[in-house]
């Protein structure tokens, strides 16, 4: 995939858009056209931000008082927050052998199932899985087993292709994979490249692996020691996202999602200040890429609702999942690269 201009690429000026009712003016030739959910995907990201700070907190529920956040599930606005990427960064990435075959491969390996209950049945009954237990096919005995009992595998977040080598189950596949992977010595490859996009085009390589997934997974490995690239070198988006910019523009001035995305993050802060909204942000980190294109997404979910007469190509109506909430404290663990100075408060209990 041709990489992601920035704003300089698109000859447009370096001074922030301009704000006009119902439009972004970009450039003296370049105006996107807003919609009013345009409002609403600011509005939903400050809310939401701030029911996960009142939860890090542990303030008792209810948290909003919007009636759509409250009875259904959405992501944080920052990727890093969520349940499975928290993880992910802590459990998985930081615990365990820290060399570059090891910490790749336990990111993939989890990415792929992207299920913490799969994963701790596999620690559970192996230790932390490491390269060897590939190849002497003890991972693949603990799957077939927990297959044959029908026990859940995947994470229902989002559909994992097949990548079809030619065995039974979609599990073996998927092992395979990584053994191609590592047979191909793709975490060298990775530590060796020189931006996130390299990291992308590496993983697309595989079977399976398209855009979108590339995109998520080059995040995931962004997390660990085996590269260090900013959030806002590049960026993907996805199915849901693309969905949210059609419901938040009605015209898009011939620029690529990617770019809108880019043209967003540059007056993020003014849009929040615009509107009048209180977004604490991540103890001193601004959204990323990442973070805008899957507020993108969570908000073309939450448009349903609250802009029913917007609605996409599918004409769905309806939020699916319910959100049932807990007292838990939300203890948070970040890369810790980002250096992020997070309180105490929020690391008092192991997840």
């Amino acid at each position: 995939m041709e990489k992601m201009r920035s704003s300089s690429d698109l000859g447009l000026p370096q001074s922030q858009p301009t704000w006009s009712l119902r439009e972004i003016k970009v450039s003296r030739n370049h105006t996107l056209k807003v919609t009013p959910v345009f409002d609403t995907y600011w509005e939903f990201a400050a809310k939401r931000q701030n029911i996960f700070m009142k939860r890090v907190r542990g303030s008792p529920p209810p948290w909003t008082d919007d009636e759509v956040l409250a009875r259904h599930r959405f992501t944080n606005p920052y990727r890093a927050s969520d349940r499975v990427s928290q993880y992910l960064i802590r459990h998985v990435i930081y615990e365990g052998d820290p060399s570059p075959n090891e910490v790749f491969f336990r990111t993939l390996l989890f990415k792929l199932f992207n299920r913490i209950d799969t994963w701790r049945i596999v620690v559970e009954r192996l230790g932390i899985p490491t390269t060897d237990s590939i190849h002497r096919e003890e991972l693949c005995q603990i799957y077939d087993a927990l297959f044959e009992r029908r026990t859940r595998l995947y994470s229902a977040a989002y559909i994992m292709p097949d990548p079809k080598f030619g065995f039974e189950r979609k599990h073996q596949n998927h092992l395979q994979l990584l053994r191609l992977m590592l047979q191909n010595k793709t975490p060298q490859r990775i530590v060796e490249a020189k931006s996130l996009n390299e990291v992308y085009e590496i993983l697309r390589e595989f079977p399976s692996i398209g855009s979108f997934l590339a995109f998520q997974l080059a995040i995931d490995i962004n997390y660990s020691e085996l590269v260090n690239f900013s959030e806002m070198d590049f960026v993907v988006a996805g199915p849901g996202a693309q969905n949210g910019i059609r419901k938040c523009f009605s015209d898009t001035a011939g620029f690529s999602d990617e770019d809108v995305i880019r043209i967003v993050s540059d007056i993020r802060e003014s849009e929040f200040s615009r509107l009048g909204l209180d977004f604490p942000n991540l103890w001193g980190r601004a959204l990323q890429l990442i973070d805008l294109q899957n507020l993108f997404c969570e908000v073309d979910k939450y448009a349903r609702v609250v802009h029913p007469s917007s609605s996409d190509v599918s004409n769905r109506r309806r939020i699916k999942q319910r959100f049932r909430p807990s007292s838990e404290l939300l203890p948070q663990w970040y890369p810790p690269k980002w250096g992020l100075d997070v309180p105490s408060f929020s690391t008092e209990e192991s997840l």
